[in-house]
């Protein structure tokens, strides 16, 4: 994904071409008073960025396989001394 940098004013007066850039080409960074100000990203590109991540053991829950096999029984013995030092 490549970032272009715009000018507030030049991003104005292309704006549809920073929109087609950031739908095409990627995030699109327009400045103002030379600072970064806001950043321009495709509708697909904001909502895989904003997505509510999901845990492991919610990904686990869905699948659909039976992964009962996979787990072992914990041993119930106390973990091993090791001598330190």
């Amino acid at each position: 994904m490549s970032t272009s940098i715009w000018q507030l004013q030049e991003a104005k007066s292309r704006f549809s071409e920073v929109v087609e850039r950031a739908m095409n080409q990627g995030a699109q960074t327009v400045t103002k008073h030379g600072k970064p100000a806001v950043v321009i990203v495709s509708s697909e590109e904001y909502e895989r960025i904003t997505a509510p991540k999901r845990s492991l053991i919610s990904a686990l829950r869905e699948c659909p396989e039976d992964l009962t096999k996979l787990l072992s029984p914990r041993s119930k013995e106390p973990a091993r001394a090791i001598k330190l030092g």
